[in-house]
C-alpha cells in the first residue's frame, strides 16, 4: 500500500476515533479535548491524502459493498488532492479552536460526532472516483453540517428556520447533482468519473447534464440566486462550524464546477462559460453589497462569502472562454481560481473564528453594540485586522495576490479572434473593481466599528479574550493569510501538478510569476516597503502618545458633556447609510422614525428612534411568493385527509394506474 491508501484509511479511522471520543467522554471538558484532538488528526490525515494526490500519486482505492455490483472508489487526482489538502488544514484549525470554544449543544456527544462526520464528508468529496461514492460523501457532509446548524435550536427559535432553509437547499443541491451526474453516467455506461471523462455525453444530453450539475454545485457554493441558505445558516451555526462551512464546504461547490469544466466536460460550448459568468457576476456584486450594509458580523461574513464565490466563478468563466484561443491566459485565470480558493479559505477562517471569539467574549454579534475591543481583546483584534486586510485585498495579504492574478487574466484576455470575450471584458473588469471598492468599505466598517473607539454597551466594556486554543487557532489562520500574501510562489509551486503545463513554474520564486500574461509580482518587496514606510510613523505616534495622559475632557461649551461619549461615535448602520441611499433600489430598505413628544408641548421632542431594515431582495421577491403558494397548496391538500377509506383507496388506485401507464408508455 502507498501513502495515498494509508492516508485514506487513516482518515476513516480518525473519524471513528473522534466519534468514539465524543460518545465515550464523561464530561464536556474532556470531550472537547479528546474529540477535538481526534478531529485534528482527521484533518491531518485529509491533508496528507491531498498532498499525496498532488505529488503525482494516481492510486485508486476500492471498497467492496454488500450490494451486488456496487463498489466505492477513491481516486488520487491533482484537482481533488488540492481541495482535500485545503479542507484538511482548515479542519485542523477549526478543531483546535473548538477545543476551547465549543460549549452547550456544540460540545455534546451529538455535536462532536456531527463535526467529525462533517469533516470526513468534506475531505472525501474531492477524492471520490465515481458518482455513487461522490454522492454518498456529499450526503455525509450535508447531514453533518445540518445537525451542527441546528445545534442551538432549543434555545433560539431563529435556528430552526435557518436549519429548515439549509436542509431544503442542500437536498435540492443533492437532487440536482444526482440528476446531472446520473445522466452523464448513463450516457457513458459507467458511474466512474474516468469513464465519463473518456466518453462524455454530447449535444443536448451533455447540455442538460452540465446545467443540472452546475446549478447543484452553485447551490452548495452559495451563488446568487441560490444563496439564500448561506446568510441564514452561517450566523446560527457555532463559529468554528461557520468557519468550516464558509472556508471549505462552499468550496466543494467550486470543486464540482471545476470537475465539470476541466475534467468531465472540458470542451463545452462558449455559452457554458457565459452561464458560469452569469452566476459569478451577480454573486460578487449582490454579495458584497449586502455585506456592506449588514450590521450582524456573522451575517456580513456570510454575504462576503457569496461575493468571494462570485469572484472565483468569474475567474473560472474567463478560463473557459479563453481556453480555445488564449491557452496561456486561460492558465492564468486558473491560477487565479486556485489562489482565490486558498485565499478565501485563509481569511474567512480567520474572520469567522475572530467573530466567534467576539461572541464568546461579549455575547454580541451586532456591530452597533461593540466598540473598544482592541484594548480588551488584542489577539482577536489582530486576527480580525489581518482577516479584514485579506478580505479587502490589500497588499501583503492573500486576497491581494489572488485578485491581482484575476485582474491580470482580465487585462490580457483581449483577443481579436474572440469578439465575445473582448466585448464582455470591460464590463467584467468594472464589476471586479466595484466589488473591490465595496469590500474595502465593508471590512473597514467591520474592523473599525468593532474594535476601535469606546465600548457602546456594558457587554463590550466587559469583553475578555478566549482560551489559549482559540487564540492559537486564530493566529495560525491569520499567519496563513500573510504567508500566502508574502510568498505566493511557494504555494503555486506546490500546486503546480494541478495547473496546465503552460502555467507551471520552471524556476523557484517566492513571488508570483504568470508566464501566460508576462507578468510578475514580488509581494515580499511590497511588504518590506510598506513596513519601512509605516513602522517609523507608528513608532513615532506611539512614543508621542505615551507622553499624553489618557483622560476624559469635559467640554464647557458642551454643558459638561464628555468628549468621548459613545453616542458621538459612528455605528455600523450610520457608516453604511450613504451606500444604502445610493443602492436604494437594489436593497429596498425599510426605514422607521419614531418621535416622542413631551407631554407639555407637541413642539418639544423628548426622544427620537431611527430603525432601518435591509432584507434579502432575492428571497423576498423570488422565494417568498413561491413558499406562500406552496403553503396554500399544502393547506388545500389537507382536505383530502377527511377520514374516508373509500377516498384513500380511490387515490391509491389512481396513482397505481398512472404509474402503470408511465411504465407501459
Amino acid at each position: 500500500m502507498n501513502v495515498f491508501q494509508w492516508a485514506v484509511i487513516a482518515l476513516v479511522l480518525s473519524f471513528f476515533v473522534a466519534t468514539a471520543a465524543a460518545v465515550g467522554a464523561p464530561t464536556p471538558r474532556l470531550r472537547n479535548i479528546l474529540a477535538g484532538v481526534a478531529a485534528m488528526a482527521l484533518g491531518v490525515s485529509g491533508t496528507a491524502t491531498g498532498v499525496a494526490a498532488l505529488t503525482g500519486d494516481t492510486t485508486i482505492l476500492l471498497l467492496a459493498t454488500p450490494l451486488p455490483g456496487m463498489t466505492l472508489s477513491w481516486h488520487a487526482t491533482a484537482l481533488g488532492g488540492f481541495f482535500a489538502a485545503v479542507s484538511g488544514v482548515v479542519v485542523v484549525i477549526c478543531a483546535l479552536y473548538g477545543i476551547g470554544y465549543a460549549h452547550g449543544p456544540a460540545a455534546s456527544r451529538t455535536g462532536w460526532s456531527a463535526f467529525a462526520a462533517f469533516g470526513l464528508g468534506m475531505q472525501l468529496v474531492p477524492l471520490a472516483g465515481d458518482v455513487v461514492t461522490f454522492l454518498i460523501a456529499w450526503e455525509v457532509m450535508a447531514i453533518g453540517s445540518s445537525v451542527l446548524v441546528l445545534s442551538d435550536h432549543a434555545h433560539r427559535p431563529g435556528v430552526r428556520k435557518a436549519g429548515l432553509w439549509y436542509a431544503v437547499m442542500t437536498h435540492l443541491s443533492f437532487l440536482l447533482l444526482a440528476a446531472g451526474l446520473g445522466i452523464a453516467a448513463a450516457s457513458a455506461g459507467s458511474t466512474s468519473f474516468y469513464a465519463i471523462a473518456t466518453t462524455p455525453p454530447t449535444g443536448e444530453v451533455a447540455a442538460l447534464a452540465f446545467v443540472l450539475a452546475l446549478v447543484g454545485f452553485a447551490t452548495k457554493a452559495g451563488a446568487v440566486p441560490v444563496h439564500i441558505w448561506l446568510p441564514r445558516a452561517h450566523p446560527e451555526a457555532p463559529s468554528h462550524v461557520s468557519a468550516l462551512m464558509s472556508a471549505v464546504m462552499v468550496k466543494m461547490g467550486i470543486y464540482g464546477a471545476m470537475l465539470l469544466t476541466t475534467r468531465l466536460f472540458p470542451n463545452g460550448p462558449s455559452w457554458w462559460a457565459l452561464l458560469v459568468l452569469g452566476l459569478g457576476i451577480p454573486s460578487a456584486l449582490y454579495g458584497i453589497l449586502q455585506a456592506s450594509v449588514a450590521s450582524d458580523l456573522k451575517r456580513l461574513l456570510a454575504y462576503s462569502t457569496t461575493e468571494n464565490v462570485g469572484l472565483i466563478l468569474i475567474a473560472l468563466a474567463i478560463a473557459m472562454l479563453t481556453r480555445p484561443t488564449r491557452p496561456g491566459i486561460s492558465a492564468v485565470a486558473l491560477i487565479a481560481v486556485f489562489l482565490l480558493v486558498v485565499s478565501h479559505a485563509a481569511f474567512k477562517t480567520t474572520l469567522f473564528l475572530a467573530a466567534g471569539s467576539i461572541l464568546h467574549g461579549t455575547g454580541e454579534r451586532d456591530l452597533d453594540r461593540m466598540g473598544g475591543l482592541a484594548v480588551r481583546m488584542p489577539v482577536t483584534a489582530i486576527a480580525l485586522a489581518v482577516g479584514s486586510l485579506g478580505a479587502a485585498a490589500l497588499p501583503a495579504t492573500s486576497g491581494f495576490v489572488a485578485e491581482w492574478s484575476l485582474l491580470q487574466s482580465l487585462i490580457h484576455a483581449d483577443s481579436r479572434t474572440d469578439r465575445l470575450t473582448t466585448a464582455i471584458l470591460p464590463f467584467v473588469m468594472g464589476v471586479v473593481a466595484l466589488t473591490a471598492g465595496l469590500a474595502l468599505l465593508t471590512f473597514t466598517k467591520a474592523f473599525g466599528i468593532a474594535t476601535l473607539a469606546r465600548p457602546r454597551t456594558a457587554n463590550a466594556a466587559a469583553a475578555h479574550e478566549g482560551s489559549r486554543s482559540m487564540r492559537l487557532a486564530m493566529l495560525l489562520a491569520a499567519a496563513g493569510v500573510v504567508a500566502v500574501g508574502v510568498i505566493p510562489g511557494v504555494l503555486v509551486r506546490a500546486i503546480s501538478p494541478v495547473l496546465p503545463e503552460v502555467a507551471r513554474p520552471t524556476a523557484y520564486s517566492a513571488g508570483l510569476v504568470l508566464p501566460g500574461a508576462q507578468a510578475s509580482l514580488d509581494p515580499t518587496a511590497l511588504a518590506l516597503l510598506a513596513l519601512a514606510v509605516t513602522l517609523p510613523l507608528v513608532t513615532t505616534g506611539w512614543l508621542l502618545a505615551r507622553r499624553v495622559p489618557r483622560q476624559q475632557v469635559a467640554m464647557g461649551w458642551g454643558c459638561g458633556g464628555v468628549r468621548t461619549s459613545p453616542r458621538m461615535q459612528y455605528t455600523a448602520t450610520s457608516y453604511a447609510e450613504p451606500l444604502v441611499r445610493i443602492f436604494d433600489d437594489a436593497l429596498a430598505p425599510t426605514r422607521d422614525v419614531r418621535v416622542t413628544h413631551a407631554e407639555e408641548s407637541r413642539f418639544t421632542v423628548r426622544a427620537m428612534a431611527y430603525s432601518q431594515r435591509v432584507v434579502d431582495v432575492v428571497e423576498a421577491r423570488g422565494y417568498a411568493p413561491v413558499v406562500r403558494a406552496l403553503t396554500r397548496l399544502g393547506d388545500r391538500g389537507r382536505s383530502l385527509q377527511n377520514g374516508s377509506i373509500h377516498r384513500y383507496l380511490a387515490s391509491s388506485f389512481g396513482a397505481l394506474l398512472l404509474v402503470l401507464l408511465g411504465v407501459l408508455g
